[in-house]
């Protein structure tokens, strides 16, 4: 039975750092609401997110059903479909330690959405303009140095080699590290210009997991949507500064 995934149409998002995972290992999965198929769309996605009709429902969008299971957020998806798909350490240890690195990418990401929307994610980009340029600028001087550093040094530990973060092969965390490399730069251009000479082995894998098969693949099909003004990563030249 193939992997049902449930997140908003016409945009990466969140439900990109899943995609990434099934794509890589040649999953057999459908994107609900990009399916036109008789009981899928967004409305298919929207009606499970009703308590009083779903066991166990989620907040929001992304999550993953699998026969019975039913898993929401990112971080809880990955640490479920890891296994399962081959990426994720057969050690308990290193299973925790990617499971807490995810969860690092996913207040990174949080931070990352802030730098357009400070204020208020019901409030327009264009109503919180000016509070976005102060926090893009102390993102990309300060934060985004703090966690791109956090993760270079935790790929030059790795006693297996830096071609990946955890254990002696590739996992859902590379994959996501992958799109944040990827989303920095469509993002913040001039701010993101030194990274490869800033974090040598974080892009270093952000180009070998761009060359995996599956990936290389996808990245060429028309599943992969153009990062947009609509998702997490948002290209506002106002908010790229030079970091």
């Amino acid at each position: 039975m193939a992997y049902e995934l449930f997140y908003w149409d016409g945009l990466q998002g969140r439900g990109e750092f899943i995609r990434l995972a099934l794509e890589d290992a040649g999953a057999d999965y459908v994107d609900i609401a990009r399916s036109s198929k008789k009981g899928h769309g967004t409305k298919a996605m929207t009606r499970l997110l009703d308590p009083k009709t779903t066991p166990f429902p989620p907040f929001a969008p992304p999550f993953l059903r699998d026969g019975e299971m039913m898993i929401s957020h990112v971080a809880n998806i990955l640490l479920y479909l890891g296994p399962k798909l081959g990426l994720a350490p057969a050690d308990a240890q290193l299973q925790h330690f990617a499971h807490g690195l995810q969860l690092t990418i996913t207040d990174l990401v949080t931070e990352v959405h802030d730098t357009h929307h400070p204020i208020s994610t019901d409030a327009y980009y264009e109503d919180q303009e000016g509070a976005a340029v102060e926090r893009s600028k102390a993102f990309l001087l300060h934060r985004m140095p703090k966690y791109l550093g956090y993760f270079e040094g935790i790929l030059a530990a790795n006693p297996h080699g830096n071609t990946q973060i955890v254990g002696d092969a590739a996992s859902y965390v590379d994959l996501s590290l992958f799109q944040i490399v990827a989303g920095l730069r469509y993002a913040f251009p001039r701010g993101t210009q030194n990274l490869g000479a800033d974090y040598p082995a974080l892009c270093a894998l952000h180009d070998a997991m761009a060359e995996r098969a599956n990936i290389k693949r996808y990245l060429t099909s028309k599943r992969r949507l153009a990062f947009n003004e609509h998702g997490i990563f948002r290209r506002y030249p106002e908010l790229d500064h030079l970091s």
